[in-house]
């Protein structure tokens, strides 16, 4: 059976099919067709829709493509298809900086430095304090995306700084590693995971030349979110290793190897591990014990005020429910609808509530819970809370037969779609 047929055995249309999906029909022709496949938000969405999971979804792509390119043949060379838009361009500062930077880590500090020592004294400290202004403003925009044009202008301001060995080059290869990870998280936030990958790449690359263990190892991490986006836990363990080994060597009055084990108790739930989970979230808590500055509200901003609603989360992954709904409940009481960032803080809470009700098979409760979150997810435009819901809409199952639970699963569905 191919796409096609899911599509009428259940009934619907591609008029129809599109409609709840928020897509115009000729895409979900090209889906059919092998022509084009959906984007890691559209193939949940698409999934609930048709009634399967993710990974006969994933069957039914492939068979659909397999038959386009035996009519078709191979695709043809040429351009790349972006050639020109915005996320290309960024793409190719991204890489000049990358170029840059290789030739300035080749030569000692004390010369790479001394280049012009004497010229714009104190740009790389201007370039470090914008940046900090830019993390503020992401943190507390509604829309992240609407950072996207101020964090390229940027890029491309640093890069010729680089390029004319303006201020002190290290300083410049850190303040360009800080940039690519913000850069990454506007991405990420919006669902454009090859474009956050290349992104935080490109820091943990920077970061390596620039002799900042820290940076590089927060790099690891973000990009280790993005695989357990996709639920490759195990690979996003890997890079989390390795950060923790870089960690270990960077900065202990910053919470960089804190923030390293918060995020491995994530991937140790995906993997089912229950006491490793639990002994890395216990090294996570550890971060209290750390006095002054530990976090420089930019690309380290882990400070443990989110610890109850993680080991919540990483208790609903692991289907110890009591000890999950314990957490989140107190997770919700700690949260105030006063900023952006707690829109997603209350968001990601209020979705492990829904889990749960899910897995307890209470209907109402889970779209009571699961309405509230979709609402703040439209109010901030958060891809974060929207990522939650998604795999609010996986632990539904037999509630979808419910009517409200399934008015809700196309919501989430639409909203999920870029």
């Amino acid at each position: 059976m191919g796409l096609a047929e899911r599509r009428r055995a259940l009934g619907h249309s591609q008029e129809t099919l599109a409609e709840l999906l928020g897509v115009d029909r000729t895409t979900v022709c090209r889906w059919e067709s092998g022509r084009i496949a959906p984007q890691p938000p559209q193939r949940r969405g698409l999934a609930i829709a048709l009634e399967i999971g993710l990974s006969e979804l994933d069957g039914l792509l492939a068979s659909a493509q397999a038959a386009a390119q035996e009519f078709t043949g191979p695709p043809r060379t040429g351009a790349p298809p972006n050639a020109g838009d915005a996320d290309e361009m960024i793409r190719r500062e991204f890489l000049r900086i990358l170029t840059v930077s290789g030739a300035l880590s080749a030569l000692p500090v004390d010369e790479a430095d001394a280049l012009t020592e004497a010229v714009h004294r104190g740009t790389a400290t201007d370039f470090a304090r914008m940046n900090g202004h830019l993390w503020q403003v992401y943190q507390m925009a509604r829309s992240k995306g609407s950072v996207y044009p101020i964090v390229r202008d940027q890029l491309a301001a640093l890069t010729q700084a680089l390029a004319e060995d303006r201020g002190g080059a290290r300083q410049l290869l850190n303040a360009a590693a800080d940039l690519f990870q913000l850069a990454g998280e506007v991405a990420f936030d919006g669902d454009r995971y090859s474009d956050a990958v290349t992104s935080y790449a490109l820091a943990a690359s920077v970061g390596k030349d620039a002799g900042s263990y820290d940076l590089w190892a927060c790099a690891l991490v973000r990009h280790a979110y993005v695989e357990m986006s996709e639920q490759r836990y195990r690979q996003a363990a890997q890079l989390l290793t390795a950060a923790e080994k870089l960690a270990v060597r960077g900065d202990s009055d910053l919470s960089t190897r804190h923030w390293v084990a918060s995020v491995q108790a994530e991937a140790y739930a995906g993997l089912g591990d229950l006491d490793a989970c639990e002994r890395a979230m216990g090294r996570a808590e550890t971060v209290r014990d750390l006095t002054g500055d530990s976090t420089n509200g930019g690309w380290l901003r882990f400070d443990g005020a989110r610890l109850e609603e993680e080991r919540g989360a990483r208790y609903v992954q692991l289907g110890r429910l009591d000890r999950a709904e314990e957490a989140l409940q107190g997770a919700l009481g700690q949260t105030a609808l006063a900023s952006g960032q707690s829109y997603r803080r209350r968001g990601a809470a209020l979705t492990g509530l829904a889990v749960i009700a899910a897995k307890r098979r209470n209907a109402e409760q889970a779209v009571a819970y699961g309405r509230e979150a979709l609402d703040l997810a439209r109010a901030s435009s958060s891809g974060y809370v929207a990522r939650r819901l998604r795999a609010l809409c996986d632990a539904f199952g037999p509630l979808h037969r419910d009517h409200r639970v399934t008015e809700l699963g196309a919501e989430i569905a639409r909203l999920s779609t870029p």
